[in-house]
């Protein structure tokens, strides 16, 4: 029996949340500057719509705010176990390229989390939905 993976994994991998098993984002856009934002329509194991309604990822943004304050802060706190005497010019420096750096991740890391909270787990459709090996 296949056991599926945890909420954990599914929002960290960008899973769909109702199969745990379709990608919610296309391979190959993770580190281009302006494809990375693009996502899958819908599931391609379950049919789970990834835009449920128009507006729907708004509250994705507040996820996000608190995934970047997290990061500003223990930015902030690694600059001044590593370098006490910093000037305030070095710290915004540091917090703009934690922010381009960690934007693709915090993005979609912050829609995974916002649609999962809302879309529940159905193990009926990872099962029915499994996709027979190939037998050539």
């Amino acid at each position: 029996m296949e056991s599926s993976p945890s909420v954990f994994t599914t929002i960290l991998t960008c899973k769909c949340p109702k199969c745990r098993k379709g990608a919610m984002f296309p391979k190959g856009n993770f580190a281009h500057p302006t494809k990375f934002h693009q996502m899958n329509k819908s599931c391609e194991v379950c049919g789970q719509s990834f835009e449920p309604e128009p507006g729907f990822y708004f509250g994705a943004m507040f996820v996000s705010y608190g995934l970047n304050t997290a990061l500003f802060i223990t930015a902030w706190v690694a600059l001044s176990v590593i370098m006490p005497d910093y000037s305030l010019s070095t710290l915004l420096i540091l917090l703009g390229l934690t922010v381009l750096l960690s934007l693709p991740l915090i993005f979609r890391l912050s829609r995974s989390i916002w649609i999962a909270i809302f879309v529940p787990y159905r193990a009926e459709f990872a099962k029915s939905q499994a996709k027979p090996s190939d037998s050539r």
